[in-house]
Parts: structure tokens; sequence; C-alpha cells
């Protein structure tokens, strides 16, 4: 009988002290993991959406760069941290192309975390290097048929949603162009302005800028209409090749297993967070557009995802990775 009382009274201790946390919840700084190097995509909106939401909580918002492993040695730090919602993940649909790629990973992409706030949407920018003589997508095209195997392409590691994005665009299109890639977006760039590579996709928040102000040039964008902040760069569909509608996301994800409580406040502050004009204006002005919703709407995109990359590493028969 003490036993069952004793138990009765740890499960009672448990449910009052859950909704207590999230009240308290946050008393001290919040680690925001970035799964990729500095001066990337990811890292430009952590720093955008990272202040504005210590300026709503009160406490330093920290990010932190984990890169390796196309996102996967971030995902997986904050996938073993402690579910209290004092670290936190934001990451691009790489967690989700990790589920379809990798034979074994160190976690459970589908149970390691709970899914707190789609940050945005925005496509992604297919950017040609200054020293190619290709000036369109339809020239890209049309020289990488002409000489097959003599163009390269940079990524941001393999198994990137920025690697199986060409795949993808080299299988709709029917292309042969090699592959190297880099530890991150930032130095696939810097080849890419040293002519080391040809070609590269690079997020919307990076690849935007770029293309505006003349460093590289705006070949295609992903997504089935014109990015506003490119108006007149076509989109690939409009060069003929098709698979690669859909727009990517960013994310914001808690290790499994943290009160729904905490999901919902940094939920709520970070829908506040992405409604703030100034952060909104920053995020169109790069080509991203501010998502915010549920918990369980950006559950779905992830898992459609899954399903969606899975299909493509098929297609490309791409080999799965160990």
């Amino acid at each position: 009988m003490k036993l069952v009382r004793f138990t009765l009274a740890l499960v009672l201790g448990a449910l009052i002290a859950t909704p207590a946390l999230a009240q308290t919840y946050p008393n001290r700084p919040i680690r925001l993991v970035v799964p990729f190097p500095a001066g990337g995509g990811v890292d430009t909106m952590a720093r955008i959406v990272g202040t504005k939401l210590s300026e709503r909580i009160g406490q330093p918002v920290l990010v932190e760069h984990r890169p390796g492993a196309g996102g996967m040695l971030g995902a997986d730090a904050v996938a073993k941290a402690a579910p209290d919602g004092y670290t936190v993940l934001i990451t691009v649909n790489a967690l989700s192309i990790s589920a379809a790629l990798y034979k074994t990973l160190p976690f459970d992409p589908l149970k390691a975390f709970e899914p707190v706030v789609q940050v945005a949407a925005n496509p992604f920018v297919l950017v040609g290097s200054p020293k190619m003589q290709a000036a369109t997508i339809q020239d890209v095209i049309a020289l990488a048929r002409a000489k097959p195997g003599t163009m390269n392409y940079g990524s941001s590691g393999l198994g990137a949603p920025l690697h199986l994005l060409t795949e993808q665009f080299k299988h709709s299109a029917g292309l042969d162009i090699a592959h190297i890639p880099y530890r991150g977006d930032a130095p696939m760039f810097t080849a890419l302005l040293a002519g080391d590579v040809q070609i590269g996709f690079m997020p919307a928040g990076t690849g935007v800028p770029q293309v505006k102000n003349g460093q590289v040039k705006g070949l295609a964008v992903t997504g089935q209409t014109r990015s506003p902040a490119l108006p007149d760069v076509p989109t690939l569909l409009e060069a003929g090749v098709k698979g690669l509608e859909a727009d990517s996301w960013y994310g914001l994800f808690a290790p499994a297993g943290t009160p729904r409580g905490i999901v919902m406040r940094l939920n709520r502050e970070m829908t506040e967070v992405l409604k703030s004009p100034d952060v909104a204006e920053r995020l169109r002005s790069a080509g991203n557009e501010p998502a915010a919703g549920t918990p369980e709407q950006l559950d779905a995109v992830y898992r459609a995802d899954i399903a969606r990359f899975t299909k493509v590493i098929a297609d490309a028969k791409i080999p799965k990775l160990d």
C-alpha cells in the first residue's frame, strides 16, 4: 500500500511540475543550435529570429554552430539534449532528408524531436559562377548536354539539401554534372566566385542578396512561381525542368519529451517574432516568407518531405550513406 501511495505521489508530482515548469520558462539562456557553418542561410535566419526572440522572452538566445554530416551532427546534439526547452534546433529540410538518405542514424528522425513551429518557407536559387560562360538556365542546360561531365556543381555537403536538389535537377533535366561537396554553403559560395564550380543551389537568404549585388548569376528558382525578391529570375518549371516546385522550409525543433507547455510557449513567442514588421521585412527581402502555424503543421510538412526525398533518392539512384 505504501508503494502504491509513493507511486501515485510521483505521478501527481510530475503532472503538477510540468505546468509549473512551463510557467517559469525561460529563466536562463536558450541555446539555438545551427547544424551548419556560420555565414550560411540557417545562420542568418537564426540570428534574425534569435535576436527578436531574446527581446521577447527577456533571456539571451545564443546561436551555437554544430556543423557536419549534412546537418546531422547538430541535430544529434539536440536530440540528446535535456528536454527542457533550453536547447532547440533551427534547421532546414536536411532533417527530413536524413531519414531518406542514411542507412542508420544516431537518432530516430521521426521520434527524436518535438516540432515547434515552421519559421519560414522559401525557394532555393540556382546560381552560376561569374566566370562561367553560360548566362541563363537554358544556356547551362545546353552547355551541360553538349559537353557531358565537364561541368561541376557545388553543394553544402554530401546528403545536404543543396546536394539532393542538384541531383534532382540533373535527373529531371537529363544532365551529367560532377558534384563537389563543401562544408557549408558559405565555402561553396567562395568556390563559385573562384570558378572552381560552375553552378550550385543556394538558400534564398544567402542566394538572393548575392544575385542582387551581381556577385553571382541568378539562373532559376525552385517553387511554382517566381520569387518577388527576384522577379526577373525564372522558375525551373518555366525552363521545362519539373519536380522542384515545392518550397523549402526553416523549422524549429525541440528534443522529444519537451513538455507541451514549453513547446507551446516557444510556438507563441516565435509566432509573434515572425509577425514583427522588421523581422518580416528582413525575411521577405531575402526571398523568405514568414510561416508560423502549429507544431502539428510543421510535423506534417516534415513528414511529407521525408516521403518526397525518399523518391528523389530512389529516382536519382543515390546510394544510401552509412
